[in-house]
């Protein structure tokens, strides 16, 4: 087991979110996001909204998200969409995120997303899938980014490179993987 035994408990909440990355046969990226919420008892958020009454195991939010990317990242479509919400509104700040199209996705996009998107046009979920919708884009198009730099001879510096512990440009894998990008730490083995 990953964690240690919990104590005695009762669930109460379920996310499952699902992401997937398809190429196209036009050469584009489908990253699809589908998150439902399920409760483990019944509730009720809006009296006249789904009769009143969301019954445990119901979803409270089924969403859906999809990009189509190019391999530059850049967003060339989007849909989304609000099956299932505890408000009758909610479904349509889906819309809202259209006007995402024409963004590329790198560093400073979420930025510029909520410059897009203000917060009285968007919805928290949906927002925050878009964090799992970039990483499984660049999970996605890993193998053909590295082909692309491989068939150019000559490449940047892969913008996954000091994200986390593992891609530390100066660890062994990027030692291994990327050498030309690799950087010795001088302060190896000294304490702060």
């Amino acid at each position: 087991m990953a964690l240690p035994r919990p104590a005695e408990r009762e669930k109460k909440h379920y996310r499952k979110i699902d992401c997937e990355g398809f190429l196209r046969s036009d050469g584009l990226w489908d990253i699809d996001v589908h998150m439902v919420d399920t409760r483990t008892y019944d509730c009720s958020y809006d009296e006249f909204h789904r009769d009143g009454l969301i019954r445990a195991g119901e979803p409270v939010h089924d969403m859906w998200l999809r990009f189509t990317i190019d391999l530059d990242f850049l967003i060339h479509e989007v849909h989304a969409s609000s099956v299932q919400t505890p408000f009758p509104v909610c479904p349509r700040a889906a819309g809202s995120m259209r006007d995402l199209v024409g963004l590329r996705i790198g560093p400073g996009w979420m930025k510029q997303v909520r410059e897009r998107v203000g917060a009285e046009q968007s919805c928290t979920h949906l927002m925050d899938l878009l964090g799992q919708l970039t990483a499984t884009a660049y999970q996605t198009l890993h193998a053909a980014l590295e082909e692309r730099a491989r068939q150019q001879g000559s490449r940047e510096r892969p913008p996954i490179l000091d994200t986390c512990l593992a891609l530390s440009s100066s660890g062994e894998v990027v030692k291994n993987l990327w050498p030309e990008f690799y950087v010795e730490n001088k302060t190896k083995g000294t304490n702060p």
